[in-house]
């Protein structure tokens, strides 16, 4: 029995994790795997409960758990809230508590949507990329940190980057050993050139390199080169690595050469269970109306079964219901053109069903 801890949290998450746990147990159905679905509040929803984004309880529960699923979280109702109670603190802590160290995000450009990028189709054709982001640590955890007030009365911001060389081996082997399943190459994200912290990044991730991996190529550029590159020849890239703040911002510029946020999945990978969520954001301003694109959320079920429970067939039923869904003309509308058919939340998850069903 597989124990699946689901987290809807906010606006549109709700609706499209909704979607995922029917896809999920129609394959469990077909393939006789034993799901145990629980779900929880989080993020806004739990502000609203409990006065937190994430209760004890619910940490305890995503730790006894196989996997934790989740939508997305936060919206304008929460972002006049203190920092260490808003819906996005109950992430970085569940992240935490679980040592979730290293995300995995997929841009995959599918032939059928080649026109839905922004940028020719001839620059992103065959784009296939595994941002892997360290998760944990970094300026988005570092201390000290604050706003504090000078004896002039100005204001003074402070966040700290820092990392260990253990914090960055680890993210660092994960990079290369999804590298040596695919193409083999590690491209690493620094600014080595003018931050102490990342001259330490790109020496400890040469040594893994060298020492463990050397059957697997390392580019090493600085993060406005690659945010350039990522532009300019997408198609070199194999796996990119990246410290937290990096990783956020390349993850997002490489999500974008596909045509939508709608369509990438991402996994959160380390030491305890792992987190699983499409990584758009909640869109309150379009929830509640169908309309939302669920493919993000239901490749990341697909990533679950095959990063956690190794159910690689299990994966490819899914992404290959999905593509046969998108070469038949099927579009949600934020992938929508001209030439296709306008379906909405609910029905998409239906016709990928239906595609696994049949396969």
């Amino acid at each position: 029995m597989l124990k699946i801890l689901i987290l809807p949290g906010d606006g549109i998450g709700v609706e499209v994790t909704n979607v995922s746990l029917y896809v999920l147990k129609a394959l469990g159905e077909k393939l006789n795997i034993k799901f145990e679905f629980e779900s929880a509040l989080f993020g806004g929803s739990s502000i609203d409960a409990y006065g937190v984004p994430v209760t004890v309880e619910v940490l305890k529960k995503a730790k006894s758990s196989d996997a934790v699923l989740l939508g997305a979280v936060g919206g304008p109702k929460w972002d006049n809230l203190d920092y260490e109670i808003r819906p996005e603190k109950g992430l970085l802590t569940l992240r935490k508590e679980l040592e979730a160290f290293a995300n995995l995000r997929p841009a995959v450009v599918y032939p059928s949507l080649q026109s839905a990028s922004t940028l020719k189709s001839e620059i992103v054709e065959g784009v296939d990329i595994m941002v892997v982001r360290e998760l944990t640590g970094g300026i988005y955890f570092g201390t000290p940190r604050g706003i504090t007030k000078l004896s002039n009365g100005e204001e003074r911001g402070v966040n700290t980057l820092s990392y260990t060389t253990t914090e960055i081996e680890r993210v660092s082997r994960v990079a290369f050993q999804i590298a040596r399943k695919r193409r083999k190459k590690v491209t690493s994200v620094d600014k080595a050139n003018v931050l102490d912290v990342m001259e330490l990044w790109r020496r400890t991730v040469t040594r893994i390199g060298k020492e463990e991996f050397p059957d697997v190529e390392l580019e090493h550029l600085y993060v406005d080169n690659a945010a350039m590159q990522l532009i300019r020849r997408p198609r070199s890239f194999d796996v990119i690595l990246a410290d937290n703040m990096f990783g956020d911002i390349l993850s997002d510029e490489a999500a974008q050469l596909t045509g939508s946020l709608g369509m990438l999945p991402s996994a959160s990978l380390g030491n305890g269970r792992a987190i699983y969520e499409p990584i758009h954001g909640s869109a309150p301003d379009i929830a509640g109306q169908d309309i939302a694109n669920p493919i993000a959320s239901i490749l990341s079920s697909a990533m679950m079964l095959k990063y956690s429970f190794n159910m690689d067939n299990a994966a490819d039923e899914i992404d290959k219901a999905v593509r046969k869904v998108l070469e038949k003309g099927y579009r949600t509308g934020d992938i929508y053109e001209k030439g296709t058919t306008k379906v909405g939340c609910q029905e998409m998850g239906r016709l990928i069903l239906e595609e696994i069903r049949k396969q």
